[in-house]
């Protein structure tokens, strides 16, 4: 079942058209993060206000350098140090859709573990849209029982794997990268 669930979403992902799949923390909603038609739908079915940064996912730090213009030395001991998901904010984004980033044209990235999530990242071959499968301002969806049927109704595919899993976790720590080489806490 994981298979086929991982090989329909990198179908659909190629379409262009939008996912609602367990990420490596909560319920999220998907779509090819260079796709700037996909982007504006996600946006559309969270009601976001457009320009409110997205985070992406990738399956390894090794892609990273094709997402950003600087990935510090620090980031790849940070990514491999941590125990729990961790997403960064980087400075100057490239080769991603330009209604994904903001106006300082940060994006914040994760590197995921999870089974499913990487799997398909990796053979999708690009960043993966990640945000939360709510309205905009509604609590984060740990389980897909606490997705609104609003969403499930809007999105092009709901994978159908980890459905009855609860999760203990919550949403990723956020950092932000600055210049000089220091980060700050964004989200604990």
């Amino acid at each position: 079942m994981l298979e086929q669930e991982i090989e329909k979403a990198v179908k659909v992902l190629k379409e262009g058209k939008t996912i609602l799949y367990p990420t490596d923390t909560i319920w999220g909603i998907g779509c090819d993060a260079t796709n700037a038609k996909a982007v504006d739908k996600i946006y559309k079915i969270k009601r976001r206000e457009k320009g409110k940064s997205m985070i992406i996912l990738l399956d390894s730090a090794e892609k990273l350098q094709n997402y950003v213009e600087k990935v510090p030395a620090i980031v790849y001991d940070l990514i491999e140090q941590t125990q729990t998901p961790l997403t960064i904010i980087y400075q100057n984004a490239k080769n991603l859709a330009k209604n994904l980033t903001p106006e300082d044209n940060s994006i914040a990235i994760r590197i995921v573990k999870g089974e499913f999530c990487n799997e398909m990242i990796k053979r999708f071959g690009k960043p993966v849209v990640s945000t939360s499968a709510n309205l905009s301002g509604a609590p984060s969806p740990l389980s897909f029982n606490d997705v609104a049927e609003e969403i499930v109704n809007q999105v092009d595919h709901v994978v159908h794997v980890f459905k009855d899993r609860i999760r203990s976790t919550k949403a990723s720590k956020i950092i932000k990268l600055e210049e000089n080489g220091l980060f700050k806490v964004i989200r604990e």
